[in-house]
């Protein structure tokens, strides 16, 4: 049962529950939901849930009926976020793990963790103990395998996870792995899940051969039960009658599992197909039905690997299938994150000046905004966030310490680009360090129980209503602007006129507890908004693949054309160009451009110094 508690509720009366839970032998967890404080029970306290109903301090009491009670969603309706080093499983984040399926040798596990790391894999898999159909197959290395795994996590930053076969395993697993894997064929090993449960690390639970998703999720009840809410479900394929690929993928499972758990889920399409051809599509098919992450089999010589090499996948196949999970996951607002350990490390080991850690992050408007979803989607849930009114306070902010990064938006696919902000940019001295594309869906919300009809005035952000505009003209609204989307929701919350309404993302709605009334009104679907996050200093993150620049050049004939064709010539991409006004200077022109070179590499150094001869000014926004 939930035992939903006042907010007022005293120490003393809470201890009170949790006394009567605990000489009652119940397994009873702490919750915090949306503001509400919970106790999640489960077992006979010897009481029915109209005694805590009566006790001080109890608002109500919901029973749980499912035979899973801790990894149900009605335990625990907000999803689980695992941490697992410096990556959160069950974000807005892509979590893709990869590696070979065993651990064969040094070089072996070296060269393919630095592809996969290369190309925005967060975790490395491997494993050190295979259970295998035949006894005569290679069985693994053992500890010696373990050994370079945590190497593997040294030299490259990514946690490691191996599959644990017996208990008698598990000092060696704790001693050199992050994330603890319990197979297909060990889902019931029931003592297995009990030991795993115990030993206080992240485990990730893989669906029986022929299981049922109870059965499946009864297993994770096991390690819960234990006193582990660490548990990563995945998906790898169940045995059918079909012989065509190794198992057969049930992505069906995927929003099932969504709807009765609040656990994260990923899914293993290597296991799943057994075919290295099937392996990208079944990948980009999971990521498309909602699952947090992938398993993906990597090897630098599948042809020669001692284990699944048929399924596994060469680096540069690897490669391609990050960059097209890259645009579907921004379709089922998720995002594959290339950046993602170097800028969780950035941030994580900032020192405050008064002795804490972790970075600021300055945004426009409230929790809730576009600006606030970006900022999380791109440093995380470790962030310390600062809310601000108006872009230029972003800037100062930075400038003068009280945050360490500003994240603005510079660009909308829809609306055209933010010239303000390329003002800003120019005006201050600080860097461009990094950049995200944050797909926006505009809602149409308003009061629990109104209608559209009902509606007579609309409050939203001005690209709000831009980036809405046939939606609009379709109706007689009044249109009231304010400062940012999450702003006019708790603005038409506060008046309380249920003929107004905003146009907002649905977790400004969740916050302020509106309902959306129409979903998905911007114009056109493929509706982004690109920011860009400044700071005072470059970070030191891994290769910059992308620069930003302002110059402007003399009025003259082929002025710009001299300073294009220096970029032309050194073979870079030019994949942003737009002129602002010089300010005080009628008709004459600034140039920003993006180009996907780092120019502050030392091979690059010549490029600058011949672009400095043909502009009559330069300035290095950033690389990142």
């Amino acid at each position: 049962m939930l035992i939903v508690l006042e907010p007022e509720i005293s120490q003393e009366n809470k201890n009170r529950i949790l006394s009567i839970l605990r000489e009652g032998g119940c397994i009873f967890r702490e919750i915090s939901d949306a503001g509400q404080n919970i106790i999640g029970s489960t077992g006979n306290a010897g009481h029915p849930p109209e005694y805590f109903e009566s006790l001080p301090g109890v608002a109500r009491v919901v029973p749980v009926n499912t035979a899973f009670k801790l990894v149900s969603r009605q335990m625990h309706p907000e999803d689980t976020r695992i941490r697992v080093g410096d990556v959160s499983v069950g974000g807005d984040r892509i979590v893709v793990i990869a590696g070979p399926c065993a651990v064969e040798n040094r070089e072996q596990i070296m060269a393919t963790a630095q592809q996969v790391r290369r190309y925005g894999a967060v975790i490395f898999r491997g494993g050190a103990f295979k259970p295998r159909t035949s006894p005569y197959a290679f069985q693994g290395m053992g500890e010696e395998g373990l050994k370079i795994l945590a190497e593997v996590r040294e030299t490259y930053g990514m946690p490691v996870v191996t599959e644990i076969t017996t208990p008698a395993q598990a000092d060696l697993v704790m001693k050199y792995v992050d994330v603890v894997q319990v197979g297909a064929r060990n889902m019931q090993n029931f003592e297995l899940l009990k030991c795993v449960g115990r030993l206080g690390k992240p485990v990730l639970l893989k669906r029986g051969l022929s299981a049922t998703i109870e059965e499946w999720l009864m297993s994770a009840e096991y390690i819960l039960s234990e006193g582990n809410d660490d548990v990563i479900l995945c998906e790898r394929g169940i045995r059918t009658f079909e012989p065509y690929t190794r198992n057969t993928l049930d992505l069906s499972a995927i929003p099932v599992i969504k709807n009765l758990t609040h656990l994260p889920v990923i899914i293993d399409p290597s296991h799943a197909t057994g075919i290295r051809e099937k392996v990208s599509p079944m990948a980009r098919a999971a990521v498309a039905a909602g699952a947090d992450g992938l398993m993906i089999e990597v090897h630098n010589d599948p042809d020669r690997a001692l284990s699944d090499g048929a399924q596994s996948l060469y680096p540069a196949q690897f490669a391609k299938l990050m960059r097209d999970l890259y645009v579907i996951a921004p379709v089922v607002d998720k995002q594959v994150d290339f950046g993602y350990l170097d800028k969780a490390r950035a941030v994580e080991h900032m020192e405050r000046p008064e002795g804490g850690e972790g970075g600021r992050a300055a945004f426009l408007g409230e929790i809730g905004s576009n600006s606030h979803k970006a900022c999380i989607r791109y440093f995380g849930d470790r962030i310390n966030l600062m809310s601000v009114n108006t872009f230029r306070e972003i800037f100062e902010a930075v400038k003068e310490e009280q945050a360490d990064f500003g994240l603005v938006p510079i660009e909308n696919s829809l609306s055209g680009s933010v010239h303000e902000n390329y003002d800003l940019l120019l005006e201050y001295d600080l860097r461009i360090v990094g950049e995200i594309m944050l797909r926006v869906e505009h809602n149409l919300i308003g009061h629990p129980g109104a209608g559209v009809d009902d509606i007579a005035r609309v409050y939203s952000h001005p690209q709000g209503f831009q980036q809405c505009r046939q939606y609009i003209d379709r109706h007689n609204w009044e249109l009231m602007p304010v400062s940012d989307t999450a702003r006019a929701v708790r603005h038409i919350k506060e008046r309380g006129d249920t003929s107004e309404a905003a146009l907002a993302g649905k977790e400004a709605a969740e916050i302020y507890d509106m309902a959306i009334l129409e979903e998905g009104i911007e114009t056109n679907p493929r509706n982004y908004t690109r920011f860009v996050v400044v700071a005072r200093h470059p970070l030191a993150n891994g290769k910059k693949e992308k620069s930003s620049l302002i110059f402007s050049t003399g009025n003259k004939p082929g002025s710009l054309f001299e300073a294009m064709k220096v970029f032309a010539d050194n073979g870079i991409n030019l994949v942003k160009l737009e002129s602002r006004p010089i300010h005080g200077k009628p008709w004459e022109y600034m140039f920003y451009v993006d180009l996907e070179a780092d120019v502050e590499d030392d091979s690059l150094a010549p490029l600058l110094d011949r672009l400095l001869e043909k502009t009559d000014y330069l300035k290095v926004l950033g690389s990142y």
